[in-house]
């Protein structure tokens, strides 16, 4: 059973991963865009690390894997948080659907 959920959820994570590059290319604005990829590529990334981790023969690796998540979380918020920032100062809008 633990080997079927490690195989499942590699596919799962490539799954939102795939959804977060359709968000980056279907979006409209810079704010939305990094809302996808940060939302869905930190969730595949868990899913990954986690069937990864499953399926380690070690527990040191196991461990290893799923502290790559935090990390990842930690420096996918501080990016984000540095391009929406720099495209405020910028000037750039959010998108919105213009009223009828």
């Amino acid at each position: 059973m633990i080997d079927a959920i490690g195989t499942l959820l590699p596919i799962v994570g490539a799954l939102f991963y795939a959804a977060g590059t359709l968000g980056l290319l279907r979006f409209p604005d810079v704010y939305s865009r990094l809302h996808a990829l940060a939302k869905a590529d930190n969730l595949g990334l868990g899913c990954v690390l986690l069937g990864l981790a499953l399926q380690a023969e070690d527990l040191a690796v196991s461990l290893k894997l799923l502290l790559i998540w935090p990390l990842a979380l930690a420096a996918s918020s501080a990016v984000s948080y540095a391009i929406a920032r720099r495209a405020a100062h910028l000037g750039v809008k959010p998108w919105r659907r213009d009223s009828p």
